[in-house]
């Protein structure tokens, strides 16, 4: 088959995240009767069983990818009707018309089949399944809306981007997995700036006003806050200018139009941010606050949150305390065991949970009951971290690390995001937690100016995983055991076989579905040191005699054998400026270093990327590079004489 062509298929399975792998036939008639396939298929946007219609988008010898253009016959799990009306156009979820039992199957099959490689036979030993959410539907406490248009020149729109399209908009009011406040949230906003012909901002030109609408609810405490993104250009649908009066004027009028709806939760806050970055995502680039506070308050196992708006926090608050629970047990407890409860059943449902899980909650409450007292022990049996120093890598707003505090000695948590570490010292206070530590950095360059050390080290880092170096760098610290927070399994897989190297084993993991009717999935695995495989034992006698080691010759022995120091990029730049008296920048150190031939993997990211910089060090500072890697022993004098640096000046 060539690019282009059109084919039918049978999808035989759907890869993490969103990757239907189709067998091509040679026939119609031989589709799915075993005859041997042309080619495998990737296709977005497909389920396990369905018979499709594919155009080839990339025709390769070990890869091929397809456009899906009709679903010839459906799966045969698949629902008459998608549980969203929206669900054939909006691109935010892909499993709207699976039963959500199924969805939570297809997702365990998915993190299954990725482990498999790793673990082989014993992957169902580690592998716990996938705990469900707690509301299927109803869910979601962020939403970040955009404004556009859904066909070009069409009228304005306010919702989710379609699918498969990167500039148009679906207007996505009667959304399943966000609540009704937020419906109307959308629809009272959109019509408003309808009416009023205000035009979206366009991302080719970088033109217009309306960007987006942040909308943020606290379930358990019932609040909500919404912020209306904008630029600084002030102009309506057809371009004509208005004034910062008027643009006041317009915002007075929006928010007195929301204030004056009957809403379920309450109204806490309406804010105004600016933002003309050229990127299609929000940035506070000044926020006015039009009315209340620009706060929520939220409660997670007994613990109070104050969320700003561009907080990290959870976007599932039940889905949240499941993962939390999780943390806890794994931590707790060594082994798997017991039953494994389905907590949809256990922790409250929203108000308006569809009719399958009102079903099981009234089912389920003696079973709730006798869970909770089962686990009351398991939550309170944290003596592996009683009285430890526990970092918490990645924190966001310090939500697990004020969990385990109560147990805990001591909690550094480290955060990238300024706004977030702020909120986290905030949220501890509230707390009464005098034992938390929160700082602001990149995890990389940050744990090596931390004087403590760790017993005991939670990750939930970013969806693109750890960066090899500071991975590198949280091994080295040794720790027993240790709790690993994924939010993309492909990730979680490559940082797994990294550790799994390095001597650490996986004790178990478990799938959380935080995400309902979406592809994403929340892993959380315990790893602890592989116990050593024998034991011997030495007997060393010390003093005079035949066997003994003379007391004497310790000391010398000692000396010989002592690890020599490591030698930092700070150390070099120490000496330079001590002994020339100027400085040096990092990316020309590693620049010397690379072209002797030795690792520079303590250097910052930005050495990697100013690789190709046409600035290269002068001869002097190469000369004083040089000389402070001969003095601390990394090159001889003879290497040093040897070696001449072509793309930088001669030595």
């Amino acid at each position: 088959m060539k690019r282009g062509q059109e084919a039918e298929g049978i999808v035989r399975r759907v890869d993490f995240p969103n990757k239907g792998q189709v067998e091509l036939a040679e026939s119609e008639e031989s589709v799915g009767q075993g005859v041997k396939p042309s080619r495998m298929v990737t296709v977005k946007h497909v389920l396990p069983g369905q018979k499709i219609r594919l155009r080839l988008k990339k025709a390769g010898r070990s890869k091929s990818q397809g456009i899906l253009l009709e679903v010839l016959k459906k799966a045969p799990n698949e629902l008459e009707q998608a549980a969203c009306p929206h669900f054939a156009e909006c691109g935010g979820c892909s499993y709207q018309n699976l039963p959500y039992e199924d969805q939570r199957k297809l997702k365990e099959d998915q993190i299954r089949h990725l482990m498999q490689p790793l673990f082989g036979e014993g992957v169902d030993r580690i592998f716990e399944g996938v705990t469900a959410s707690p509301a299927h539907q109803e869910y979601r406490n962020k939403m970040e809306f955009s404004f556009g248009d859904q066909t070009k020149g069409g009228q304005l729109a306010l919702g989710m981007h379609k699918r498969g399209s990167f500039y148009d908009i679906v207007t996505v009011d009667q959304c399943r997995i966000i609540s009704q406040d937020m419906r109307d949230l959308l629809r009272l906003t959109l019509d408003f700036f309808t009416e009023r012909r205000l035009g979206f901002y366009h991302k080719i030109c970088h033109e217009g006003y309306l960007r987006h609408l942040l909308v943020r609810r606290a379930q358990r405490t019932g609040m909500l806050m919404v912020d209306l993104v904008t630029s600084t250009d002030r102009v309506d649908r057809e371009g004509r200018p208005f004034t910062e009066e008027e643009e006041k004027k317009l915002l007075g009028d929006w928010k007195q139009l929301l204030l004056g709806h009957n809403w379920d939760d309450e109204l806490a806050g309406i804010l105004h941010t600016k933002n003309d970055s050229p990127a299609d995502a929000i940035e506070d680039q000044g926020t006015e606050l039009l009315y209340g506070r620009d706060f929520l308050t939220e409660e997670i196992l007994g613990l109070r949150f104050d969320i700003t708006p561009f907080s990290f926090f959870q976007t599932n608050s039940p889905g949240a305390e499941v993962l939390y629970e999780t943390v806890r047990e794994f931590i707790g407890g060594d082994e798997k065991g017991g039953e494994n409860i389905d907590l949809s059943t256990v922790l409250s449902l929203p108000e308006g949970a569809d009719e399958e899980q009102e079903q099981s909650h009234s089912d389920g409450e003696a079973k709730k009951r006798d869970h909770f007292d089962g686990q009351e022990k398991n939550r309170n049996n944290l003596d592996c971290i009683k009285g430890k120093t526990v970092f918490d890598l990645y924190s966001g707003t310090g939500t697990i690390a004020q969990i385990l505090a109560p147990a805990a000695g001591h909690v550094i948590g480290v955060e990238i995001v300024e706004e977030a570490v702020a909120a986290a010292r905030a949220n501890a206070k509230k707390n009464g937690l005098d034992n938390c530590e929160f700082i602001a950095g990149d995890v990389l360059k940050v744990i090596d100016d931390i004087e403590d050390k760790p017993d005991f080290i939670v990750l939930d880092p970013p969806r693109d995983g750890i960066h090899p170096k500071a991975l590198d760098k949280i091994i080295n610290y040794g720790v027993e055991s240790m709790i690993y927070i994924s939010c993309k399994p492909t990730s979680l897989v490559r940082d797994l076989e990294i550790l799994m190297a390095r001597g650490y084993e996986v004790r178990r993991m478990r799938g959380v579905d935080m995400f309902p009717a979406t592809v994403h999935v929340e892993t959380v695995v315990l790893l602890s040191h592989k116990a050593p495989d024998s034991h011997i034992n030495v007997k060393v006698e010390f003093g005079e005699g035949k066997g003994k080691v003379p007391l004497d010759k310790i000391a010398e022995r000692a000396e010989k054998h002592k690890p020599k120091e490591k030698v930092t990029y700070k150390k070099i730049k120490e000496y330079i400026e001590e002994k020339y008296g100027f400085k040096v920048h990092t990316a020309y150190i590693a620049e010397v270093k690379r072209a002797f031939g030795l690792p520079m993997y303590d250097a910052p990211n930005t050495v990697e990327k100013l690789k190709n910089r046409k600035a290269h060090p002068t001869k002097d500072k190469v000369r004083a590079i040089t000389d402070a890697l001969i003095h601390f022993e990394l090159i001889s004098k003879k290497e040093a004489s040897a070696v001449k640096i072509a793309h930088l000046s001669a030595i």
